[in-house]
């Protein structure tokens, strides 16, 4: 079917400011809109109250409107700009919401919604009418109960007995959601929930705790063809919101019966909520001991995973369902990496693995404990061959100090009670508690988690038993060990340890390059290698058997320049520098420079395989980076537009003779290096506050109690 000719100006509902839960995958997911719809000739009209995102710009929509996102400011635009329709599902929750709203209040009559229509959010999102449809559809659900005051609360509460699960309806990232385990616990938590909900809605249900969790990505189109992108693991079990569980693509411990049972059940409940011309998240249980599934919740819009599942296979998601939106079929949409129908399912060679990435360290009183309530502030993301390659690379891309399964300093009581209880550093703990010979069984009773992730960390804990120095003379071994992901920092601490060596990271990576040991790269393709991909997006691997690569990258003329993106989210350092290099990656290809762009994040617009004309997707650190810049021999690398994150390594790579474009490593390390800094200023005569610099608490507090109280502590290197 051709584009709908009876629609001529969309407006597209953006998600406003960062908040947990609704980060910059909508930035990615709004600008992959309103690009497309320009494209196709429709006239786009946007609203965002963000500055600092990619799709404000001026050359993605026709008009756009920095305004707060309200239904009197929505109104006035509709009429100013003669809006046809509305898209509504790219702004999260945020745009959804304020377009119920104002479809209840009648302020939409007139205006066509596309990608869902009120009836699908509706169903989609009040969770009493979701169960109702699923009920229809004999879909299995968890045993539940609504209210809408205290008091019914309570009364079911207490029918139901406890732990018990409390979710508000029309919510993000869980928002008033919660585990009770007692009647005090439930009451702040249902009192909230019903505060939180915009229709003073919220769900009980039983806990389902030590479930294991399962998404599925799905997309229809109004000619009933459903396809599923991929599914995803959550390795953390239920009782942790989705957005702060690790998550492993595709599912790894379902049967190929639950798989097909999960993907039916997808397409059923697609069609029973009306999403005809879209992409939805829809959200699954499984209890490990009797093997019931149940289905727990649905987005009927583009998400936060829908972001992750468009990196993790390459499938433009948020393209193709606004495409979906306006009239076409999955038939008649190309799939850009192959040119192939984008009617064909995603299939992976690979595993991908997200990790979130936390702030507690910036609000020391919060409680740390994960709920079904989202607290992560950004996430990581990494591809490799096997499950053990995949989690370490992703552990060493969250930039929080650790080089893979970092040792933990703590008393038994403290490892056991930190297996058990849902935390950003689980996975560490037990990972130690394999150090200390605890066994499957007892940290699978502690943690709920599925045995054979259990299998996996503890297969990685005995091989770091046996990494000593006899792995830099040994090609074999040496393979082994970067096939399952150790990286080169961690090899050289181990080795420290156990021989008693000094011995660096880059002792390491010239003992693996005199081996032959070298990082391989492969494609991003959707499907498996069946069809060549026309676009080059690639992830670093490590096969048992070497890859012959030296013919890999086609000789150009064309100078080349590498961006180094920022990383995961974090406080201080978020969307606004992934503008900086997706502005940077532009400006290289007006200049007819190959832009090859370096990150992490999937939630980004710079990791969308058409911002540059290479993407590596990699952890940054030293050792990735400087794989890719020995492979490409860029003419340029630019650090300054990714945050703090890429300006550390400016030094080491200036080391190995990496091109550093703009302000030098030595001018760098003069602006960030405190002690430096002051001592420049004051050679330039300059006035400053009285100031000195330490790196002991000892000499801190002698410069402080010269200085005069009060003082402001800075450190080096930080930011935010």
């Amino acid at each position: 079917m051709p584009k709908r000719n009876d629609i001529k100006t969309i407006l597209v509902i953006g998600s406003g400011p960062i908040v947990i839960g609704q980060a910059c995958e909508f930035d990615y997911s709004g600008t992959q809109a309103a690009k497309t719809l320009k494209e196709l000739g429709y006239s786009v009209v946007l609203i965002n109250s963000n500055p600092a995102t990619i799709m404000t710009d001026p050359e993605f929509a026709d008009r756009t409107y920095i305004e707060p996102i309200t239904e009197e400011i929505i109104d006035k635009i509709i009429k100013i700009e003669n809006v046809d329709a509305i898209l509504p599902t790219m702004g999260g929750q945020t745009a959804l919401n304020v377009a119920m709203k104002m479809h209840e209040q009648g302020m939409l009559d007139d205006i066509i919604f596309l990608g869902a229509n009120p009836e699908a959010i509706k169903k989609g999102e009040d969770r009493q009418a979701f169960n109702e449809a699923m009920k229809k559809i004999g879909m299995d659900l968890p045993k539940s109960a609504n209210a809408y005051n205290l008091d019914e609360a309570i009364r079911v509460a207490k029918n139901f007995g406890f732990p018990l699960i409390s979710r508000a309806s029309f919510t993000l990232a869980g928002g008033g959601s919660g585990v009770a385990y007692n009647l005090e616990e439930f009451k702040a938590l249902a009192q909230a929930g019903l505060e939180a909900s915009p229709i003073n809605e919220i769900e009980i249900m039983e806990s389902m705790l030590g479930w294991k969790e399962y998404e599925m990505e799905v997309i229809r189109d109004k000619n009933d063809n459903c396809i599923i992108i991929c599914s995803i693991e959550n390795l953390d079990p239920m009782g942790v919101h989705t957005g702060d569980s690790i998550t492993i693509a595709p599912a790894l411990t379902l049967t190929d019966k639950e798989y097909q049972h999960m993907r039916d059940a997808s397409f059923k409940i697609l069609r029973e909520i009306g999403v005809d011309s879209g992409g939805s998240n829809v959200q699954f249980s499984i209890d490990p001991k009797t093997g019931r599934m149940v289905v727990i919740e649905m987005n009927p819009r583009v998400s936060r995973s829908s972001a992750l599942a468009s990196k993790a296979t390459g499938y433009p998601i948020a393209k193709v369902a606004t495409m979906l939106a306006v009239g076409f079929t999955l038939d008649e949409i190309t799939n850009d990496i192959t040119g192939t129908p984008s009617s064909f399912e995603p299939v992976i060679d690979y595993i991908v693995t997200k990790i979130p990435r936390f702030a507690f360290e910036k609000f020391p009183q919060a409680n740390s404990t994960l709920t079904t309530a989202m607290k992560s502030v950004g996430e990581v993301m990494s591809m490799g061959r096997t499950f053990k390659e995949s989690i370490q690379k992703a552990l060493c891309s969250l930039e929080n100090g650790i080089m893979g399964f970092g040792k933990i300093e703590c008393d038994e009581d403290t490892l056991l009670r930190e297996i058990r209880r849902p935390n950003e550093n689980r996975i560490l703990y037990i990972a130690e508690g394999f150090r200390r010979g605890l066994d499957i069984e007892k940290i699978h009773e502690l943690s709920s988690i599925d045995k054979w992730f259990l299998y996996q960390i503890e297969e990685l804990i005995d091989r770091e038993k046996s990494i000593d120095m006899s792995y830099l003379n040994d090609s074999p071994l040496m393979r082994q060990i970067k096939s399952e992901g150790f990286s080169d920092a961690m090899i050289a601490s181990l080795i420290c340890e156990k021989d008693g060596l000094e011995i660096s990271e880059n002792d390491v990576y010239n003992a693996r390059e005199r081996l032959g040991v070298t990082l391989e790269y492969n494609e991003v393709d959707t499907s498996a290698g069946e069809f060549k991909a026309l676009k080059s997006y690639l992830y670093s691997t490590t096969n048992i058997t070497p890859i012959d690569q030296t013919n890999e990258l086609t000789q150009s003329a064309k100078k080349k320049v590498l961006v180094i993106g920022g990383g995961p989210n974090r406080i201080g350092q978020g969307i606004e520098f992934d503008y900086c290099c997706v502005h940077a990656s532009f400006a290289l290809e007006e200049m007819g420079i190959t832009s090859i762009m370096y990150n992490c994040n999937p939630e980004t617009v710079s990791t969308d395989y058409d911002t540059s004309d290479r993407l590596y997707f990699e952890p940054i650190d030293f050792e990735h980076v400087r794989s890719v810049i020995a492979r490409e021999n860029p003419d340029g690398v630019i650090v300054h537009f990714g945050g703090q994150t890429p300006l550390k390594l400016a030094k080491k790579l200036t080391s190995i003779g990496a091109k550093i474009s703009g302000t030098s490593a030595k001018v760098i390390d003069l602006a960030e290096d405190r002690e430096q800094f002051s001592a420049f200023i004051a050679q330039l005569g300059l006035k400053q506050p009285q100031n000195g610099t330490a790196v002991t608490k000892e000499e801190a507090l002698l410069i402080a109690n010269r200085i005069g109280y009060p003082v402001l502590v800075r450190p080096s290197f930080v930011l935010g």
